[in-house]
């Protein structure tokens, strides 16, 4: 392993056998860059958009060659890896430094590939495994919010929510194009004549690892969907509270806004028959307590009032847990 100038690079791909190539092409675009086929003398119509920056899921098989353009996770990012393969070499074209190729190469002592397909796949592994692990990763991070949420609910948790159901989305959205494109490619080339039983391998390993991926993050996707389910019944729970309190209050107070209302009229009667300070005391203070006793003793029977009292004991022994 070593690294070359492309011209050097351009030199090995003729003449060597079994050969992996790894570009890495700067983030930023030249508007002059020239293709990249063309500096490694691939002279060939069909891989002008090898390099080429935007370039969507791929996965076409080309006579004699196949070529793939991957999506893989990196730093919370999708880098998408163009690979081209033949029976000689590996070709894998990323922008930026790329830990992928790294890993990629540290499995070569282990896995002992015998030719250039068999790396291709060990790529499309590892591209896979950067799939799982970013999604592994955000479900465990949902299931500890959602129990937090249970414990103490905040207002941070919910942008911390809609943080992980964009990583779902992002990571379902990136991946879901290249499996489909790249199981239709793979199935159709295991059912050609003269595919090595060796190779059939190597696909249905793959297509087993790509399954169990998105399974991964559909699970993800449906976390997330249950943690903002329970997330908005803690907070029509909180809601409900809030409303059978007030309830309350209205319910004692309401006898005293009428006698208030009543007696604040000008009627004949109330201003010239009840003049006393003892029909005064009665009505005005002595219904009042009158209703008070009535309302309390309603909801005494109702056991609203307990049912209440039972929340708030709930909602203080789980702040004292936590």
């Amino acid at each position: 392993m070593t690294r070359t100038h492309v011209t050097d690079a351009r030199e090995r791909l003729a003449v060597s056998s079994f050969l992996l190539v790894d570009v890495e092409l700067p983030e930023e675009t030249d508007p002059d860059e020239q293709p990249l086929a063309h500096l490694l003398g691939l002279e060939a119509e069909d891989l002008a958009w090898l390099g080429r920056e935007g370039e969507a899921a791929r996965a076409d098989v080309l006579k004699d060659k196949a070529a793939f353009v991957i999506p893989a996770v990196e730093a919370g990012r999708v880098v998408h890896v163009h690979a081209l393969v033949t029976e000689r070499y590996l070709i894998t074209v990323h922008r930026g430094p790329f830990a992928l190729i790294q890993r990629l190469a540290g499995r070569f002592p282990h896995e002992s590939p015998s030719d250039a397909v068999a790396v291709l796949f060990l790529l499309l592994e590892e591209a896979m495994e950067t799939y799982r692990r970013s999604a592994v990763q955000a479900l465990l991070e949902v299931e500890d919010l959602e129990d937090e949420m249970f414990r103490r609910r905040q207002p941070e948790q919910l942008y911390e929510l809609a943080r992980l159901r964009r990583t779902a989305a992002l990571l379902h959205h990136t991946l879901l194009p290249y499996y489909r494109v790249a199981e239709e490619t793979v199935t159709r080339r295991t059912m050609s004549r003269g595919f090595a039983e060796d190779r059939k391998a190597l696909v249905r390993e793959y297509q087993r690892t790509a399954k169990l991926v998105l399974t991964d993050i559909e699970s993800l996707q449906e976390a997330a969907r249950r943690a903002f389910a329970s997330y908005s019944s803690l907070v029509s729970g909180e809601q409900n509270g809030v409303i059978n309190r007030l309830a309350i209050v209205s319910t004692i107070f309401l006898p005293l806004t009428f006698v208030t209302g009543f007696f604040g009229m000008n009627f004949a009667y109330l201003t010239d028959e009840l003049e006393s300070g003892a029909i005064f005391w009665l009505l005005a203070v002595g219904l009042q307590v009158a209703f008070l006793f009535v309302a309390l003793y309603v909801l005494h029977r109702t056991r609203l009032w307990r049912r209440l009292h039972d929340d708030d004991h709930d909602d203080e022994r789980m702040d004292d847990d936590r």
